[in-house]
């Protein structure tokens, strides 16, 4: 049996028979068309062996676009209403047993997964689009790829390289697991209810880890001081750790970067080489 699509009127009844009123406090914006649900599948490039963890399925139009291209997928939702409707709306439309699993639980602490996921596609809210995704790439290293959708904002700040006026912690973070791409823009018009805010799609691909986890979280604290005053000089900022500013300069110099230098023209590369040094105190 062939998985078929949710339309929009069929997305406004289910919403009906829950007396489901989307929250503003849980992003709840629903995708209502489609062909935008297909073409977040072919960006995330789903093959029917793919694992895909899909973060905030909502109603149910993207998690069976994605069923569409493979035959396993767990989708984690907050709302209870909704973690219930899922499977029998699944089941409408063509989802067989064993193909979708459903968590209802807070994304943020969710630690284990049926098994290991290979790809990661989501319909993040603004609030916490950035630690969500973070997360999840710190706590499942199997996850090789995805896109998620983000408010435009998030994803150029996600997808931003170094000198650029929004670069910034997402930035190097991100940047420390997978290269970030700003794939494409969406359409307020395919939200139900209609955002006051314009989403874009960001596509990552993971690399290799810069380094063990002793080190990332060096670096990680290296960035948000870095970015937590990032009008001033490296020198001033890391004088604290170092002890004196004298010492940071010493530092800073021997990881090959100028003591003047600004937080936001630096790589994530190049905060690891900061962190090395440190590390080797």
């Amino acid at each position: 049996m062939t998985v078929t699509l949710l339309g929009a009127n069929e997305i406004r009844e289910i919403a009906t028979s829950l007396d489901l009123h989307p929250a503003k406090s849980l992003g709840q914006n629903f995708v209502i068309d489609a062909n935008t649900c297909q073409k977040i599948v072919r960006l995330a490039v789903i093959n029917r062996g793919d694992h895909v963890v899909e973060i905030g399925p909502g109603l149910g139009s993207l998690t069976l676009a994605l069923l569409q291209a493979t035959d396993r997928v767990t989708a984690i939702e907050i709302d209870q209403r909704l973690a219930h409707k899922l499977p029998i709306t699944a089941h409408a439309h063509g989802v067989r047993e064993g193909q979708l699993t459903v968590i209802n639980q807070d994304a943020m602490k969710v630690f284990e997964l049926p098994d290991a996921p290979t790809k990661l596609v989501a319909n993040l809210p603004y609030n916490v689009s950035v630690p969500v995704l973070l997360t999840f790439l710190e706590r499942f290293p199997t996850i090789t790829s995805g896109v998620v959708m983000v408010q435009t904002e998030v994803a150029e700040r996600l997808a931003a390289k170094p000198g650029s006026k929004v670069y910034g912690v997402p930035s190097a973070k991100a940047a420390w697991w997978s290269d970030m791409i700003l794939a494409d823009s969406v359409s307020r018009s395919v939200f139900w209810p209609v955002p006051n805010v314009d989403s874009s799609l960001v596509k990552f691909i993971r690399h290799e880890p810069l380094g063990d986890e002793p080190l990332r979280r060096i670096t990680f604290d290296l960035i948000d001081r870095a970015f937590g005053q990032r009008r001033k000089m490296l020198r001033a900022i890391y004088s604290e750790i170092y002890g004196s500013s004298v010492e940071a300069e010493h530092a800073l110099a021997s990881a090959g970067i100028e003591p003047t230098t600004r937080g936001e023209s630096l790589s994530v590369e190049r905060f690891t080489a900061i962190a090395k040094q440190l590390d080797r105190r």
